[in-house]
């Protein structure tokens, strides 16, 4: 049989972890009636507390919990890098879970860390989590003294810490950019049009079209499920084909490829027809032919900031919430004309 765990408590009278820590320790900051119900259940489920946990909770264990959303991305790769090297310094060990896009497995990751394991979370929100908008686990957490800096997919609507890159405004550059080369028919192809980053990089390409004064054609923008990435290329050639682009941005580099590929496939030179220019700095961009082209979201930075930011409240008990926001900038390659 499973043991009774004070989040299972939690669960029964809807309320949170600490709600029913102090009712089970009979604090005065919790009602008669709601103190009574909690103990009375605790006794009937025959409750044992987790010393061990607490013991652990009571003090630091010099431990960071990491989430990220998927092993397959370069730019998450870069994070760690900076997360692991910040961590390190301070004297920190770090534990990294792969939720791999998945509600559940966060949950459950969250769950099984808030033990008393570590004493902060890193994390990046699952695609999933963002599509369902459910948030009551980091609200949990937090609540129950375990604190969370979130970094690039974040939730908007919860009171943390928050690293972010500057979407909008790299977006909008990288069409200001492409219009002073001669660029007057520029694409925009997105993997993410349902997550709150891909909007901002859409809206900062309708920014940059106003900027310089082209006018915004949906016929221009393509979106792509990233799933299906293995059909990038039926999805991609017509889109190139279809329509008159002498320039493509891009949400990732993966369909960055593609749509390489593609203009290649409709008898166009790049960077000479077409440019191409992508979001991320990875080891597609380096190894693509042409080299490309890619707009720099600066991870190892982001990480490092995200792990100052945790361990600055871990060890000064800071109490104020901050978003730090990471500039991009332009890796000019041999996918765009110099």
């Amino acid at each position: 049989m499973k043991k009774l765990t004070i989040k299972d408590i939690a669960k029964e009278f809807k309320v949170s972890i600490s709600t029913v820590s102090k009712a089970l320790n009979d604090s005065y900051e919790i009602s008669q009636s709601t103190k009574e119900k909690i103990q009375k259940y605790a006794k009937e489920q025959n409750y044992k507390p987790n010393f061990n946990a607490l013991s652990l909770k009571n003090r630091s264990t010099k431990t960071i919990g990491v989430i990220i959303p998927t092993m397959l991305n370069y730019f998450f790769a870069q994070v760690f890098k900076g997360i692991e090297k910040t961590a390190l310094e301070k004297g920190y060990k770090v534990i990294t879970c792969i939720s791999n896009e998945s509600y559940d497995k966060e949950v459950e990751i969250i769950e099984m860390l808030s033990n008393g394991s570590i004493d902060g979370f890193l994390l990046s929100m699952a695609k999933q989590t963002e599509l369902i908008h459910k948030f009551d686990h980091f609200k949990t957490s937090i609540e129950d003294g375990t604190p969370i800096v979130m970094f690039d997919r974040v939730a908007q609507s919860i009171a943390c810490d928050k690293v972010i890159t500057d979407d909008l405004e790299g977006a909008t550059k990288t069409v200001e950019y492409l219009y002073q080369k001669g660029h007057k028919k520029i694409a925009f192809v997105s993997t993410m049009s349902n997550l709150h980053i891909g909007k901002e990089r859409l809206k900062g390409y309708k920014e940059g079209l106003k900027n310089v004064g082209l006018r915004f054609n949906k016929d221009l923008v393509l979106n792509v499920v990233e799933q299906d990435y293995k059909k990038y290329k039926n999805i991609v050639r017509p889109f190139i084909k279809n329509n008159s682009i002498d320039a493509v941005i891009t949400t990732g580099e993966s369909v960055a490829v593609s749509v390489m590929k593609a203009i290649k496939k409709n008898a166009q030179k790049i960077p000479k027809d077409a440019a191409v220019i992508a979001f991320s700095n990875g080891i597609l961009s380096r190894h693509s032919s042409p080299k490309m082209t890619t707009i720099s979201q600066h991870g190892e930075q982001m990480g490092a900031t995200a792990a100052k930011i945790l361990i600055e409240k871990l060890e000064n008990k800071t109490k104020t919430i901050t978003t730090e926001i990471i500039k991009t900038d332009l890796v000019i390659r041999d996918s765009t004309r110099k």
